[in-house]
């Protein structure tokens, strides 16, 4: 595996590449095309996870029964991991409880609920005119005031993620249009119809970072998307590169190697080779935060699905419940078997579509038995070698799967487990139907826990070692502050006028006062003989 810098790499060797391994699944992209991107009307009710990426790093600003208006920050980060979250509409806040999101930790997560008016009454927007003039460090405090997080799906606040492509020194920004996993078209509609605002984006991102060249990368079979960004970026100096369309080039490791033919190390980020990833619609939101003052309070997400009438692309008010936008694309219930939010691959199945989409979701599809048929029955490993084949990861997910059944930890982390972008191609081409990547998140859950439980046991201990140490130490003391005051020399004790606070005891110094003690003590005994043989003697008296 090369670790080379980017630095390191010549100007003419940056053409595409095939990245290792990877699968060709049909894209069923079509059917959610057709259309242009449609808004959407105003739902009755948002529900809006107070931390839209992972962890506890945002806290509330508003209380049950407050008025608020569209555009209006509901929350303030707490430390540089959070993301600011803006009212999508005006309202009344009718309660602030936990509530089912998908893919939080429980599958729950706090949220702000908020009851639509259906005025839309909104805060004044301050639009950025000269936007190309701004320095990067005032891109950079829009951003972060907007609460851009990635909308490729991980989530990471963007204002961060340039803060530490700072600091790394950025040599090359990437922005990822390889959108290619199935059903999910977000990107391809996005880049149709404004190119342009995700042109500019980018040059915004760029300037942020300070990286000296930028490159658009998309697969070469959308060809509407890649004649508009054409047209797009005929005055720009961002470059267009065209990859090759293998399921998962889009995954941020795998398209630095497309575009570079650098492999991220185990263990380390883009950013360590010098190289900055964000998603074509990250960048089309940096576009609205800073050139329209609009913060991060809608996105677009895909509806697809043989069980929708009219699938579609909506861009989508952060918060609304899914429910409501499958009903928009007339979804029929006789037909529906579930619901998937995300790729058909990588996605997650809900239990029930009543929860919220947020800042990273970008598809949700409506599936018949057409499209997710009923699977087969899971069959022994055959030890086919298909599976390590199409890895992207270079992993061998049989010995994986083999490490996970038996739970055997140590040789899961040793094989490389951490490493698994959990992309489904193993499972894709399993010929006995195995359900891989299940087996490695649940082996990945079992990690975190025995990760935490240790983390845990090493803190009380560290705790019961204090505990101890500061037992012992109050026992010294007192043990010292027993001592007679009788041992101490005269000039030691205490006078009226130099009281002392502190005295130092010693082995010798003790040794001493014994020494004395029973000097004494031998002193008095022989004085005592002295004086009983000094004594003058009775003669006895005679018997009567």
């Amino acid at each position: 595996m090369s670790s080379t810098n980017f630095l390191h790499l010549p100007h003419q060797q940056l053409r595409r590449r095939k990245i290792f391994g990877g699968i060709k699944p049909a894209p069923h992209k079509a059917a959610s095309l057709r259309s242009r991107i449609m808004p959407m009307p105003l739902p009755p009710q948002l529900i809006l996870p107070i931390n839209q990426y992972h962890g506890t790093n945002s806290s509330p600003l508003v209380k049950v029964g407050d008025a608020v208006l569209k555009y209006q920050a509901l929350t303030e980060k707490l430390d540089h991991t959070g993301a600011a979250l803006h009212a999508p509409t005006s309202g009344r806040i009718t309660a602030i409880c936990s509530a089912p999101i998908a893919g939080h930790p429980g599958n729950a997560a706090l949220c702000i609920h908020l009851q639509c008016d259906g005025d839309d009454n909104s805060l004044e927007l301050q639009p950025c005119l000269n936007h190309d003039q701004l320095t990067g460090f005032e891109v950079l405090r829009k951003i972060d005031a907007a609460g851009i997080v990635g909308m490729g799906g991980a989530g990471f606040p963007t204002a961060h993620k340039l803060r530490l492509a700072i600091e790394h020194g950025t040599e090359l920004l990437i922005i990822n249009a390889a959108e290619c996993e199935p059903y999910i078209s977000t990107d391809e509609a996005l880049l149709r119809e404004r190119a342009r605002e995700v042109v500019i984006g980018a040059e915004l991102l760029r300037t942020a970072c300070h990286a000296p060249r930028c490159i658009i990368a998309i697969e070469e079979d959308k060809p509407a998307a890649i004649a508009a960004l054409r047209s797009a970026l005929a005055h720009s100096p961002i470059e267009l590169m065209l990859l090759h369309s293998t399921y998962p080039t889009g995954g941020e490791k795998q398209i630095v190697q497309a575009v570079t033919g650098l492999e991220v190390p185990v263990g380390q980020y883009p950013l360590n080779l010098g190289i900055l990833v964000h998603n074509a619609g990250t960048a089309y939101a940096v576009y609205q935060a800073v050139a329209e003052g609009k913060p991060s309070i809608s996105r677009i997400i895909t509806l697809t699905g043989r069980a929708l009438q009219t699938p579609k692309n909506f861009e989508a008010l952060i918060g609304t419940p899914a429910a409501f936008l499958l009903k928009l694309c007339g979804v029929q219930e006789q037909h529906h078997l579930t619901t998937v939010m995300g790729g058909s691959l990588m996605g997650l199945q809900l239990a029930h579509t009543e929860v919220p989409v947020t800042k990273t979701t970008n598809c949700l599809i409506a599936a018949t038995v057409e499209d997710f048929p009923q699977p087969e029955p899971e069959l022994a490993c055959i030890r086919c070698g298909f599976c390590a084949e199409v890895c992207p990861a270079r992993l061998l997910p049989q010995q994986l799967y083999s490490f996970a059944r038996t739970h055997n930890h140590t040789q899961l982390q040793s094989y490389g487990l951490d490493d698994c972008i959990e992309c489904g191609a193993c499972a894709y081409v399993c010929p006995s139907n195995i359900p891989l990547v299940q087996y490695y998140v649940a082996a990945k859950q079992d990690l975190r826990t025995l990760s935490v439980a240790r983390e845990q046991s090493e803190h009380w201990q560290t705790r019961f070692q204090f505990h101890q140490y500061r037992t012992k130490q109050e026992k010294d003391s007192a043990r010292e502050r027993r001592i007679p005051t009788a041992l101490f020399p005269v000039e030691l004790l205490p006078t009226d006028s130099s009281p002392i606070t502190s005295v130092q005891f010693s082995r010798q110094l003790a040794q001493q006062e014994i020494a004395d003690a029973v000097a004494r003590a031998n002193a008095k005994r022989i004085s005592r003989l002295a004086t009983d043989t000094q004594m003058p003697q009775h003669p006895a008296k005679d018997k009567e």
